[in-house]
């Protein structure tokens, strides 16, 4: 039995839900499938697929025996990539990680492009806004927003983010506009779950000095858009990247408070292991990415004043 064959039948099997369909894709007979299969069962002593005239489910064993199977033949993918032509263009699975509010606003519109510039590539997008560990949850790549970076692995800077302080002018026609970070105690605040600080908002004043003020959240959230709808619905000042809410700057429908004072910015970094040889794949997605955010972000574009509210325009 030829296993690396056997592997892949059985890859495409699972992937494309039923043997007729895997023979379709593999250029062969639905028999020939079933024998490959029926094969590699018995030379492993174990049921892979638990296989009715409906339906097609892996056992136990099926699910371990797909993910090293499919990982093998990545790798297979990558290594003959490296000594073929450069003409021959990346393929296999890719398996990426980012935040839901970025990923849905700025990569999901990038992902048609990509795939049509790389058709060999299967893209796997799984949206979560917590910090996954790309190695034990089986990720190739992830677009992470943060300060700090990643000390255990590699990652390349894709744009910049400021991050600002912002509210509806109609809450902020009810509730006065903040002259000072203290003001921000007389206000209500929405509080992102993730942030570092938590509700200590740390605002950096001209002369480089910190100002940490504990704000009064009166909704919190693990999801930037969450805090945003509120935020739009009056709620109260929010504390977000640019890349959230820069649309709602531009429309006027959220407004910059204490415009004089600076937050820490961001970076949006790509992050991929640093042990492991770095896929064509991986690498090709990263320069992709750096070619789609260069120069200035697009949601950093036309920004300024005109949406800024300072205490003296109350």
């Amino acid at each position: 039995m030829d296993r690396l064959r056997a592997f892949e039948v059985f890859v495409t099997v699972v992937s494309r839900g039923g043997f007729a369909r895997a023979a379709e894709v593999l250029g062969t007979s639905p028999a020939n499938v079933t024998r490959y299969v029926n094969e590699l069962e018995a030379h492993l002593g174990t049921r892979l697929l638990n296989r009715t005239s409906r339906t097609l489910s892996l056992t136990e064993g099926g699910e371990t025996l797909y993910a090293r199977c499919k990982s093998i033949l990545d790798d297979v993918a990558d290594t003959e990539g490296l000594v073929s032509s450069a003409s021959v263009q990346p393929r296999g699975r890719l398996r990426i990680n980012a935040p839901v509010s970025f990923g849905i606003q700025y990569l999901a519109p990038l992902w048609p492009e990509f795939m049509r510039k790389y058709p060999g590539i299967e893209i796997d997008v799984g949206l979560i806004d917590r910090v996954v560990d790309i190695v034990d949850e089986g990720y190739d790549l992830a677009i992470r927003i943060s300060r700090a970076g990643s000390s255990n692995h590699a990652a390349r800077k894709l744009a910049t983010s400021q991050n600002i302080l912002c509210a509806s002018p109609d809450y902020l026609a009810r509730a006065g506009v903040p002259a000072t970070p203290a003001d921000l105690m007389e206000h209500r605040c929405i509080g992102y779950t993730y942030a570092a600080t938590g509700d200590e908002w740390q605002l950096i004043d001209a002369g480089r000095k910190t100002h940490t003020v504990k704000v009064d959240c009166h909704l919190h959230t693990n999801n930037g858009d969450t805090a945003r709808a509120a935020a739009l619905a009056g709620q109260g000042v929010i504390w977000q990247p640019t890349f959230l809410i820069g649309n709602d700057r531009r429309a006027g429908t959220l407004v910059r408070v204490l415009p004089e004072y600076c937050l820490p910015e961001i970076d949006i970094l790509a992050i991929y292991p640093s042990r492991r040889h770095l896929s064509a794949r991986v690498r090709v997605m990263i320069d992709f990415l750096v070619d789609a955010f260069g120069g200035t972000p697009p949601w950093d574009r036309d920004d300024e004043s005109r949406t800024a509210v300072t205490s003296r325009a109350s």
